[in-house]
């Protein structure tokens, strides 16, 4: 048997794409509801796609930002993966180059082989040889890229309230004005509004081509045409924006569902009015959120803090520090320290503040101890050092230390990425 890891051609994009289990039907998401799905079943399952539609594909696949690589035995295509360029807001507001993990499968009859691991390799020495010192996917199953040093670094909840349940704490006079509007006007406002959220927003992802096509489409699941709701200022420029459905259902108990698939808003007057509308629709018995951050202020907006009742949690962008030196340098950090951390069997010398750090090697007998997954989810600020500690997955040297990293790397908010790749 003769195995081959290398990009894939043009020639050869079709074969590549059947070995993916959105072309070739099978399953690709973990049977269980995800937080991302704003639906009340796990997520539906997948159709093969005819040769029109690999051809049709094929035809984009070599697009600059789409990088390809196949692992070939015997001549073969047995798995496959690809690269995204993408950039990823770190502490500070810098965007740095990401390399996002994505389509990524091996044929049941090739497993076990290593061929996953190989493709990987190859895939992270590309993403090296281009500067890019970060990668990054979302896992559909959560025991896979642990061992290629992935960990989880955002995460994600779903949330429902009771319309009955969703009084505010105050009457609010809204200085703008809402707006529905069709699929086309949608198109338009959401790029610029995404740009302007992830401009400040630790975590988020600029967004692949096509991102915003197709808005008023009808999803896998049939749960409806997408509603769109724009919030303009008092000036008329929209400053948020709504996605939701209202799907029908012949069980009354899932009956007048809202469900909210995104919202996104630059002002507390927008956000404010985007939920007083979507949580007090005609009709409706209850709103279900997916894609929501951890911290979600609206809880706090609420006379009943219990109203908003957490369904679903889940890991969301899982990140791989490929240099270390280079990612801790692209950060700004949240007080002024400087610490020696000892990651895979090499010693760097952080020194940090609010207006950036140096990471350079060093002698000095380490302070902490990590791994490059915990690095990987310690580094936006969504999981705290000492949450590694008490599970002896960061082991520290020198007393306080762990603490004093966790003051570097606390984060004003909890970083959110509301786009995927």
């Amino acid at each position: 048997m003769t195995t081959e890891i290398r990009p894939v051609t043009p020639a050869e994009a079709a074969e590549y794409l059947r070995v993916l289990p959105y072309v070739n039907g099978f399953p690709q998401e973990e049977p269980e509801p995800s937080a991302w799905y704003a639906g009340s079943a796990a997520w539906p399952p997948q159709v093969p796609k005819t040769a029109a539609d690999v051809d049709r594909y094929a035809e984009d696949l070599h697009a600059d930002w789409f990088r390809p690589q196949a692992a070939f035995v015997d001549g073969k295509i047995a798995g496959g993966s690809a690269i995204v360029s993408v950039q990823l807001t770190v502490p500070g507001g810098r965007q740095v180059a990401l390399g996002g993990v994505t389509s990524t499968a091996v044929l049941p009859t090739y497993r076990r082989r290593g061929l996953l691991r190989q493709i990987m390799s190859a895939m992270l020495d590309d993403c090296r040889e281009r500067g890019e010192f970060l990668a990054g996917l979302s896992a559909s199953e959560g025991t896979i890229y642990g061992r290629y040093g992935f960990s989880p670094a955002t995460f994600q909840h779903r949330w429902e309230v009771r319309r009955t349940d969703a009084a505010f704490r105050d009457d609010f006079a809204d200085p703008g004005s809402l707006d529905l509007v069709d699929a086309a006007a949608a198109a338009e406002v959401w790029p610029v509004l995404h740009e302007q959220v992830r401009a400040v927003r630790v975590g988020e992802i600029s967004p692949l081509p096509g991102k915003w096509d197709g808005l008023g489409g009808l999803p896998a699941d049939g749960s409806g045409l997408a509603h769109h709701l724009l919030h303009r200022d008092a000036t008329g420029a929209v400053d948020g924006a709504a996605i939701f459905r209202l799907p029908w259902s012949p069980d009354p108990a899932q009956a007048g569902v809202l469900q909210v698939e995104a919202l996104e808003a630059l002002t507390v007057d927008a956000y404010r009015a985007l939920w007083g509308l979507l949580l007090d629709f005609d009709l409706t018995k209850r709103v279900v959120a997916a894609r929501r951050p951890v911290d979600e202020p609206l809880r706090w907006m609420l006379t009943n803090p219990r109203a908003l009742k957490l369904t679903r949690t889940r890991d969301n962008l899982w990140l791989r520090i490929l240099d270390v030196p280079a990612a801790l340098e692209a950060r700004t950090y949240a007080a002024t320290d400087a610490l020696v951390l000892e990651v895979e069997s090499a010693r760097w010398l952080l020194d940090a503040g609010p207006d950036g750090a140096s990471c350079t090697p060093t002698d000095r007998a380490a302070d902490l101890t990590l791994g490059a997954n915990e690095l990987g989810s310690l580094y936006l600020g969504g999981v705290r050092a000492s949450e590694f500690a008490c599970s002896r997955r960061v082991v520290e040297h020198t007393l306080g230390a762990v603490s004093r990293l966790d003051a570097l790397l606390r984060p004003d908010r909890a970083p959110h990425n509301a786009v995927g790749f």
